[in-house]
């Protein structure tokens, strides 16, 4: 069983992980962004393919490369749980930012991470992004909702 204390840290250390990997996206650091990650993490993020196993430091830095300055994330409702060296978050997260042909991007969408603790430190070992789809039959994404 994991004492207070030690779950205090450990939630600590991944908050502070999960403000790593915001800063990474702000500064538009893939190096930064793929260290948050264990090698082999299962990604379901909102870009194709449906799955990933692991992250691609070249895809991350062509992706950050099409937006013309800092791309903000604000994670809000988080929700962490921490127990014997895994840990799990919920989140909404709002991503800003402009893309290098003009568009401005305001996206609101949700976020499910699991964290694992190798060799004394948390990495991201599952990260699942999505927004939700308009149930009317024209199965757009629904970007435009807000919490």
């Amino acid at each position: 069983m994991t004492s207070a204390p030690e779950m205090t840290a450990d939630r600590d250390d991944i908050l502070a992980l999960c403000a790593r990997l915001g800063q990474a996206h702000t500064e538009k650091d893939a190096d930064a962004i793929a260290a948050c990650y264990a090698e082999e993490a299962v990604i379901y993020d909102m870009a194709p393919p449906l799955r990933r196993r692991g992250i691609d430091r070249d895809n991350v830095a062509a992706w950050l490369a099409t937006w013309r300055g800092p791309i903000t994330i604000d994670a809000t409702d988080i929700d962490l749980h921490v127990a014997n060296g895994v840990a799990y978050t919920t989140a909404l997260n709002r991503m800003t930012g402009q893309k290098r042909d003009g568009e401005a991007v305001d996206l609101w969408f949700r976020t499910t991470m699991i964290f694992a603790r190798s060799n004394g430190r948390w990495r991201i070992v599952h990260d699942h992004s999505s927004v939700p789809f308009h149930m009317d039959g024209s199965l757009r994404a629904a970007v435009d909702l807000h919490p």
